[in-house]
């Protein structure tokens, strides 16, 4: 009888934790095909809309180094339900129908994703030790199929009730997850403290290599975000109907999940991963490329993108552990490279944004895009290297 309760409980737990990951991904991505809707209505600039982009991004920056304390405070699960509200209030917000509640419930939604970025890892590492891959591999295969549904159904959604009754509607998957969640508020744990105490013997922000891998995440995120934020735009104004870039831009997510699939037990027998890092860059500036000269092949340019993109991002997260010889390093490593990496994925969708409108199309962007994702691949060759970070010489 008690294995049974066991078992319910844990199968309660993995579909709360795959319901909360789909909300790690659509709010925000959904509203990519929507955008020029949304122009129109407001009358914004393609910066402004730039910025709505970049709002959540500059959450995830500002809110993931908080979200370890937050939880200590109040709990894991308590945290991460109320993540899920902060979610909902941000979603319902946002199509309210003024340009206020546009920005302010964009920025809701990426405090409440920002928690749950840091938080869902840590708990699936806690309760889930025997099985981190399994349950990890099978929560971004439900972000990266949810965020592809979602850009899929938000055009014919649109095109039936208008955006803000679309993006609205997408209030029914938080307020589900929380429904799931409910029976996990009865606990009030933290994440694991082994090693959070432990000190960091490297001074991160004047290491060479502590950069190398900064910026090799950094480098690799403004491409991949650029890509959702602006993917449908560029589709569409290269010929593609609304419907068709929303498909476009839902296997762009759904080919993000797959890296992680088949390359993580890969990674750790090589002697170095330059290589890999560098053709998964390469790979993303090609199919920049491809979106530019030959649109009609979007389909499998986004498919090449979401699988570099995802890949990156994968090994970025990899040599935080792989170039660190303790739990202090990682730590503070972890927080650098991914606070300097946010923000300058923020930049992406702004900068281009703005660029597109000082040249007139879509061109210089996209090239512009492509050469980010080059300097991705020379900072892949150094962070890819067989190397740790080494504690500062102590004066003599």
């Amino acid at each position: 009888m008690f294995q049974t309760t066991n078992k319910w409980s844990s199968v309660i737990l993995v579909t709360g934790i795959l319901f909360i990951a789909i909300n790690l991904r659509v709010p925000f991505t959904a509203i990519a095909p929507v955008l020029e809707s949304i122009r129109h209505d407001f009358g914004l600039s393609i910066t402004a809309v730039g910025l709505l982009n970049s709002l959540p991004l500059l959450a995830f920056a500002a809110f993931s180094p908080l979200s370890a304390s937050i939880s200590r405070k109040y709990g894991l699960e308590r945290t991460l339900f109320g993540a899920l509200a902060i979610i909902s209030a941000g979603i319902l917000l946002r199509s309210t129908g003024s340009v206020w509640a546009l920005y302010g419930g964009t920025l809701l939604i990426g405090i409440g994703i920002a928690l749950g970025n840091v938080l869902l890892p840590g708990l699936i590492k806690r309760d889930f030790s025997g099985n981190v891959a399994s349950v990890t591999g099978a929560y971004s295969i439900t972000m990266g199929a949810a965020g592809a549904i979602g850009s899929a159904i938000v055009i014919p959604l649109t095109q039936s009730w208008g955006w803000n009754i679309a993006l609205a509607m997408l209030v029914i998957v938080p307020l589900l997850a929380l429904l799931l969640w409910l029976p996990q508020l009865s606990k009030k744990h933290q994440l694991p403290a082994v090693g959070e105490k432990k000190a960091a013997t490297v001074a991160v922000w004047r290491s060479p290599l502590a950069w190398q891998v900064t910026l090799f995440m950094g480098l690799n995120a403004m491409p991949f975000y650029v890509a959702v934020g602006w993917l449908p735009a560029i589709l569409t104004d290269s010929g593609l109907s609304s419907a068709q870039a929303g498909e476009v831009h839902g296997i762009l997510q759904l080919t993000t999940a797959i890296p992680g699939l088949i390359l993580a037990a890969t990674l750790r027998r090589l002697n170095d991963q330059k290589l890999a890092a560098a053709g998964v860059s390469l790979l993303t500036a090609v199919s920049f490329i491809g979106i530019l000269y030959l649109p009609n092949l979007a389909m499998l340019w986004a498919a090449l993108l979401g699988f570099g993109s995802g890949a990156s991002m994968m090994l970025g997260l990899t040599f935080i552990g792989l170039r660190t010889k303790n739990a202090g390093d990682a730590a503070a490593l972890s927080g650098m490279a991914q606070s300097v990496g946010y923000l300058m994925a923020a930049m992406g969708p702004l900068l281009l944004g703005k660029v597109h409108e000082l040249s007139g199309g879509w061109t210089v962007p996209l090239l512009m895009t492509a050469a980010i994702a080059v300097a991705g691949a020379c900072t892949g060759m150094a962070a890819g290297r067989n190397a740790h970070l080494e504690p500062a010489q102590q004066p003599g």
